[in-house]
C-alpha cells in the first residue's frame, strides 16, 4: 500500500466516525422532549460564592463572564465542612488558596483555571507597558531609562537605575529644582499596578501635602522603572525629598500592587536603609487614597526631621 491509498483509506474511516457521530447525536437530540433540553445560563460570582462544593462543578453548561471575579476568600469547595462558618472566618485573613479540594490526586476544574488566570495576568502585568494615553491622562513628563524593552529590562536591572545624558537634561528642564518633593511614577515590574492606582493616589498625596503648605509640581513618568533611579532623579533635581511609586512585582493573589519609596535627599549609592517604603497598595490591601494621604505625612515628617528610612525616629 503506497502513501497515497494510506491517506484515502485514513480519510474513508474518519468520514464514518464523524458521519455516525451525527447521526446519533441527531437521534438523540430529536427524541428528548423540549423540558429536558440543556440550558446554558450565567453564574455571576456572587452566586458562585454561595455554592457548596457539588453545586460548583462546571458541568451543567453553566458559565462565567471573568472568573477573576470570584473573591476566593468567600469560596469554599470543601463538600460537607465539619465547620463551614470556621473554614471561612479562616479563609478571611489570608489569601492563601485554602479549602479548594480535590477531583482524584488533581485539583478541581475551578481552581485550576483561576489559578492559570491569575498566573497569565501576572505575566502580562510584567510585559505589558503603561499606555501612552494614560501617560497624558495623567499630564506626566515621560521619560526613561537605559532599557531598550521588557526582555533588557528584566535581564539587567542596572541599565533600569541609569539614564542618558539627554534625558537627564530633559529631567532639569522640565521639573523644578531644590524643590520640597519630587514626585515621580516607575511602571516597575507590574504596568496594571500604575493603572488601577495613579488616579485615586497622586491627588491623594497632592492634597495631604498642600495642607502642609507643600506644592506638588510636575510628576516624572519613568519607563523601565528601578528603584534607585530616583537616587539619579534626586541628585538631577536637588529636591528634598524624592517619592517613587513604582508597580510592584506581581503575584498570584493580585497584579495590581504598587509601592512608595521614599528617601530624604537621595544619592546615587546610598544604601537601601535609607528609604522607607509603603507597600501593597492595592484595593485588596492598603486602599490608593488611604495610602496617600498616609505618604503625605509621612514626607512631611521627613522634611521636618531631614531625615528618611531607619534615620527616621517615628
Amino acid at each position: 500500500m503506497n502513501e497515497k491509498d494510506l491517506k484515502s483509506m485514513i480519510e474513508s474511516i474518519l468520514m464514518e466516525m464523524v458521519g455516525d457521530k451525527s447521526e446519533g447525536a441527531a437521534k438523540s437530540a430529536n427524541t428528548k422532549a423540549p423540558a429536558q433540553q440543556a440550558t446554558v445560563s450565567p453564574v455571576s460570582s456572587g452566586q458562585l460564592e454561595n455554592k457548596t462544593a457539588v453545586e460548583v462543578q462546571v458541568d451543567s453548561g453553566e458559565c462565567l463572564d471573568d472568573i477573576t471575579e470570584i473573591n476566593l476568600r468567600k469560596l469554599l469547595l470543601v463538600p460537607e465542612p465539619a465547620d463551614r462558618d470556621g473554614y471561612l472566618k479562616m479563609k478571611e485573613k489570608t489569601p492563601a488558596r485554602l479549602g479548594v479540594w480535590r477531583a482524584g490526586p488533581r485539583y478541581m476544574t475551578l481552581t485550576s483555571l483561576r489559578f492559570r488566570a491569575d498566573h497569565a495576568a501576572a505575566q502580562d502585568a510584567v510585559f505589558s507597558y503603561v499606555s501612552e494615553d494614560f501617560v497624558k491622562e495623567m499630564n506626566l513628563i515621560a521619560v526613561e531609562t537605559l532599557c531598550r524593552d521588557k526582555d533588557e529590562y528584566i535581564t539587567r536591572p542596572d541599565l533600569g537605575r541609569q539614564f542618558s545624558t539627554e534625558t537627564l537634561a530633559y529631567i532639569r528642564q522640565n521639573t523644578a529644582q531644590k524643590a520640597k518633593v519630587q514626585l515621580m511614577v516607575g511602571d516597575g515590574l507590574s504596568s496594571a499596578a500604575i493603572e488601577a492606582n495613579l488616579r485615586d493616589i497622586t491627588p491623594a498625596i497632592a492634597q495631604g501635602l498642600k495642607m502642609y503648605g507643600i506644592e506638588v509640581g510636575d510628576i516624572l513618568f519613568v519607563k523601565h522603572c528601578r528603584v534607585p533611579s530616583m537616587d539619579v532623579v534626586g541628585e538631577v533635581t536637588g529636591a528634598d525629598v524624592v517619592c517613587l511609586l513604582v508597580g510592584e512585582r506581581p503575584g498570584l493573589v493580585t497584579a495590581e500592587s504598587m509601592s512608595a519609596y521614599i528617601a530624604y535627599r537621595p544619592t546615587i549609592g546610598m544604601p537601601e536603609a535609607r528609604r522607607t517604603v509603603i507597600s501593597n497598595i492595592h484595593s485588596g490591601g492598603t486602599p490608593a487614597v488611604e495610602a496617600g494621604a498616609h505618604i503625605a505625612e509621612l514626607i512631611k515628617t521627613m522634611i521636618d526631621r531631614q531625615a528618611s528610612g531607619i534615620d527616621l525616629k517615628i
